[in-house]
């Protein structure tokens, strides 16, 4: 289950956003506060590295192809031998919200 955001974290962005379009805070101070802003990543654990990739409907060896990584990490990951972190966390959790993008490209051009 998704995380709510902090209303008093949306209230002080609101506030940085209002500061900035009045010229008080520059776009780069605005990109920092922005960082701070962003809700952490949840780890997944190895079965559910396996059901993102089963729920895909791609093998061990085409997800790998597909997030641009080795097919061993895929399989450190599913044993949970390595954990994803930084950007691979990131798209992981993409593919589990929205899918695969090929997958979509494939139902449209069988239409």
């Amino acid at each position: 289950m998704p995380k709510k955001k902090s209303l008093i974290l949306e209230a002080v962005h609101e506030t940085a956003t209002g500061l900035h379009k009045a010229g008080l805070m520059d776009q780069t101070t605005l990109r920092e506060f922005d960082s701070l802003c962003l809700s952490p990543i949840e780890p997944l654990e190895p079965e559910q590295i396996k059901q993102i990739r089963e729920s895909s409907h791609v093998s061990q060896a085409v997800f790998p192809a597909i997030l641009n990584i080795s097919p061993s990490t895929v399989q450190k990951w599913e044993i949970g031998q390595k954990r994803p972190s930084g950007t691979a966390l990131k798209l992981l959790h993409l593919v589990k919200k929205r899918g695969l993008l090929f997958q979509k490209c494939l139902m449209v051009s069988k239409k």
